[in-house]
């Protein structure tokens, strides 16, 4: 038999629980009735994507952020690619997924955007230097 606790004295009797009466049970509220709805709408692409986006299932909603119209894409034309790994990845994207060559065009235009991008950090010193180079060796041919 468990042992009970002794009370300090001058503090109150702990209440006995009362059972949940039936009218207690939680209704779900009509969902034209609940806060902040409608809160979900149909995805939009922006005007301009490459593919044309059609929803799987139309009648399935989509979340809707608080205060926006509509969902932002999934893709968007906001830095379209630029460059040749801009048409490496073009070439890539109009290939189907399920062929190898579409993610080997894909890694290969990483590793160009990547050159692409080492190149272009490195020209504001690289371009000085390669002319004061060449002007260097063009005077001591001439002296010589």
């Amino acid at each position: 038999m468990p042992q009970k606790t002794p009370r300090k004295p001058g503090t109150a009797k702990p209440r006995a629980k009362s059972k949940p009466k039936s009218t207690d049970i939680a209704v779900d509220l009509d969902p034209s009735q609940r806060p902040g709805v409608p809160m979900e709408t149909v995805p939009q692409p922006l005007a301009g994507a490459r593919v044309p986006i059609v929803p799987q299932h139309a009648d399935v909603p989509v979340y809707k952020h608080a205060g926006r119209r509509q969902m932002p894409p999934v893709f968007g034309t906001a830095q379209p690619p630029q460059g040749l790994s801009g048409l490496l990845r073009r070439a890539a994207y109009g290939k189907p997924d399920h062929v190898p060559s579409h993610w080997m065009l894909l890694l290969l235009a990483d590793r160009v955007d990547v050159w692409e991008h080492r190149l272009r950090k490195s020209l504001p010193w690289a371009a000085p230097t390669a002319v004061v180079l060449a002007a260097g060796l063009m005077w001591r041919a001439r002296r010589a």
